[in-house]
């Protein structure tokens, strides 16, 4: 050729000479031969074309200002590909620091399309090779590290070939799409407009006065914008139409058929190893019904057979199901016994030393010498993790009616089996049998809750009243001829909750007016309470329902800006700080009844409670200290009757400090009590005396069994959870259940304490 172009710079016009010697070549059989008119022509045309180059100027910089300075170097590579030729150009683009872009044509390269004339997708994909080429070339040369690097084509067939992950090529486009992807990532191509790329015009050859004005040396427009906006139509290119694309190979799929033996994963499906041998022994049934061994000549093939299983049937079952548990754990140890060889160190069978007999892996031991059973000398080794562990542990526990350990662990080694592990595994199951739960389960506990807060608030006696009633005594209402009328007496104590005093008021019945009247002489003497907390016991609210208080005795509350809330029934221990203070009157009062005999009358009986009353309220808060400089006992008196519960000082005081001092020593006894209850007595709450765990929470849909006393445990009825009232701890100490009696469903509030989880939720 008559021009030296090593970077490609003239591609589009080079191509076209090219092309015009291949078609002399092919014509010429001679290399002096001369020229056909019409190719003289042709020729000597595109020679004088040439002078027009003498107008072309290319800058020799690709950039004004050094790359090193500029903020991004990228790289832009574009190819495309005719029937005539292929061709592909690259350009520097350099983002200076006031965003201002540069592009600088590198180089550009043509080459004539094989004169085996292959498809257009083809030559598409080699013209990415080529651009593919150039780039490792330009890296390869260019001092400065470039920090991207771009492939664009117009050619959505060829993005398709370089994308795809699902389908296999034939060689042709496999070996070259190999070639792309082992310098480029799919990442890095995009699709570009015929219009907009610049390598059309090497492909397709220009004419020199034509070069100067086409995008070949300052690349398309768009290259000139920031580089998300260059780069936004990438992304995932498909294969374009893959059933008819001659270049992808036939989807070859192998079917393979396995054959599965009977292992321990089916014996999974059995709940029962009861159940487990008789399926096992079915098939051994239909087995022998097909090859005709069976002694019994109606049953022939596939039957289900309505005859008992013999005990020939039920022992093969057996012994297969322990085989195929031992293959399944001990393979190795299996393979050793067979071969004659030593089992390997790290077995858990090595002190065993086990044996095998009739094909199954049996204690060898120091006992073969015994006159004992082969079964009891030479017990079959079960693995603990398996299965048939578990049905056959399940399986002899019902055999000793769901009784202990040992007596579960006796039944097995009594079996022949020695179950490895087993002393956990029976322990499993025992924990988790639900008859055993039923038998012998705990009842539920939680986490002893916080102290509320009407125990903690420094607040006027009696504010804040536990209530319950206690009793009934015998007494004399009045004398007759024929001996003495006697009543019943009942009494309903008052317990303050913050200063612990107490306040007993005799009731001559439990119904509703009784505990009204009751009310009413209380609140008389102590004052109106804001709230009054019971149990849900039919002493206070006379006929009541079980979740409903009485009109009578809420109106009268009502008025006195009073509310009353329950306990949970059966939860007698969340009502604790009153319930303690009535075992203490309980004990005075008896102790008072032994030593005086006295006969009992209403107003013997008002005396004795009100001496029970004052007894209570002066027992101390805090142990008593032997500390000199603090002779005061904290008592709830020292706050009800302002005396400190000592002797008054002796001393002669003057009728003005009457009423000028009382009122100072009583506020200063108030002050002192509520200072040391404060500093001294509510530490004391702060520890936990039992409960100190969290447990699980119950939750709806559990199945529990209700504790009641009235029966024996075996009566105790089943129920199922179905609300859970959580606390402010997010613990749940109380759940509504329902139980289902003799075809009528009820409802039931019930302490976590009066339940036993059978199975959970879950």
């Amino acid at each position: 050729m008559p021009i030296f172009d090593p970077l490609g710079l003239l591609a589009p016009v080079t191509i076209q000479g090219r092309a015009l010697l291949r078609e002399l070549s092919s014509e010429c059989s001679e290399w002096d031969a001369p020229l056909p008119e019409n190719k003289q022509n042709k020729w000597e045309s595109w020679r004088n074309s040439l002078e027009d180059l003498k107008e072309l100027h290319v800058p020799r910089t690709y950039t004004s200002t050094s790359l090193r300075q500029a903020e991004r170097n990228e790289l832009y590579l574009f190819s495309d590909a005719s029937t005539k030729a292929i061709g592909a150009v690259a350009y520097l683009k350099a983002v200076q620091q006031d965003d201002k872009v540069e592009v600088g044509f590198i180089m550009g390269k043509a080459r004539l399309a094989p004169q085996s004339e292959p498809t257009i997708p083809r030559l598409e994909l080699c013209a990415a090779v080529l651009a593919v080429e150039m780039a490792d070339l330009i890296q390869e040369e260019l001092d400065q590290q470039l920090d991207a690097v771009h492939f664009y084509t117009d050619s959505k067939v060829v993005l398709g070939y370089i994308c795809n992950e699902s389908k296999r090529f034939y060689t042709y486009v496999h070996n070259r799409v190999q070639r792309i992807r082992q310098s480029s990532k799919p990442e890095q191509w995009h699709y570009v407009r015929t219009e907009e790329n610049p390598a059309d015009h090497a492909s397709r050859s220009l004419t020199p006065s034509q070069l100067a004005k086409t995008i070949w040396f300052t690349g398309p427009s768009f290259i000139y914008r920031s580089s998300a906006e260059t780069n936004q139509a990438s992304g995932k290119f498909e294969l374009i139409d893959p059933e008819k694309d001659c270049e992808l190979r036939p989807q070859v799929k192998t079917l393979a058929t396995n054959l599965q033996v009977l292992t321990c994963k089916g014996f999974q499906r059995f709940s029962t190893f009861k159940s487990l041998v008789r399926a096992i022994a079915f098939l051994i049934h239909i087995a022998k019904s097909f090859n005709g061994s069976n002694p019994n000549r109606k049953c022939k093939g596939w039957h289900k057979c309505h005859l008992p299983q013999t005990l020939d049937e039920m022992t093969r079952a057996k012994h297969i199901i322990l085989k195929e548990t031992q293959r399944a754990t001990f393979g190795k140890e299996l393979l050793a016994l067979q071969a004659g060889k030593p089992i390997p160190t790290q077995s858990p069978l090595q002190k065993l030393s086990p044996i095998l007999d009739d094909g199954l892996i049996v204690v060898g031991g120091r006992i073969k010498h015994s006159d004992f059973e082969d079964f009891e000398k030479n017990p079959i080794i079960i693995p603990k993790d398996s299965h048939i562990s578990l049905l056959l542990t399940r399986h002899h526990h019902e055999q000793v009616k769901h009784q202990g350990r040992h007596l579960t662990e006796g039944a097995i080694r009594a079996a022949g089996l020695w179950l490895i592990g087993g002393k956990r595994l029976v322990n499993s199951v025992i924990h988790k049998c639900i008859i055993c739960r039923k038998l012998r389960g705990k009842q539920e506990e939680q986490r002893m809750a916080d102290l509320p807060s009407e125990r903690l608030k420094m607040c006027p006696p009696f504010t804040y009243v536990g209530l319950d009633v206690f009793g009934p005594w015998t007494i004399t209402t009045r004398r007759t001829r024929g001996g003495q009328a006697q009543n019943k007496r009942w009494a309903i104590m008052f317990s303050c909750m913050s200063s612990r005093a107490v306040h007993i008021e005799v009731i001559e019945s439990l119904d509703t007016s009784s505990c009204v009247n009751a009310l009413r002489r209380f609140f008389a003497l102590r004052g109106p309470a804001k709230s009054l907390l019971s149990d849900r016991g039919t002493n206070f609210i006379g006929a009541s329902k079980e979740l409903r208080m009485d009109s009578t005795v809420q109106q009268y509350l009502s008025d006195q800006g009073c509310i009353w809330e329950f306990n949970p029934p059966h939860a007698s221990h969340m009502g604790g700080a009153w319930e303690r203070m009535i075992g203490v009157a309980r004990r005075i009062l008896d102790s008072m009844l032994l030593q005086n005999k006295v006969e009992l009358t209403h107003e013997v009986l008002c005396t004795l409670m009100a001496e029970v009353t004052a007894i209570i309220n002066a027992r101390p808060l805090l142990p008593v200290s032997s500390d000199p400089d603090n002779p005061f006992i904290l008592s709830p008196s020292m706050l009800l009757t302002q005396r400190s519960c000592l002797l008054p000082p002796p001393g002669e005081f003057l009728e003005k400090d009457l009423y000028t001092k009382q009122w100072r020593q009583v506020q200063a006894l108030a002050n002192q009590f509520w200072m040391r209850w404060r500093r001294e007595y509510l530490p004391l709450l702060q520890k936990r005396q039992k409960w100190t765990q969290s447990r699980r929470n119950l939750q709806v849909g559990d199945l529990v069994l209700l504790k009641d006393k009235q029966v024996t445990r075996n009566s105790w009825p089943m129920a199922r959870v179905t609300a859970t009232l959580h606390g402010k701890d997010n613990h749940v100490r109380r759940v509504e259940v329902k139980v289902s009696d003799q075809g009528n469903i009820k409802t039931f509030m019930r302490p976590v304490t009066e339940i036993i989880l059978l199975l959970p939720k879950d």
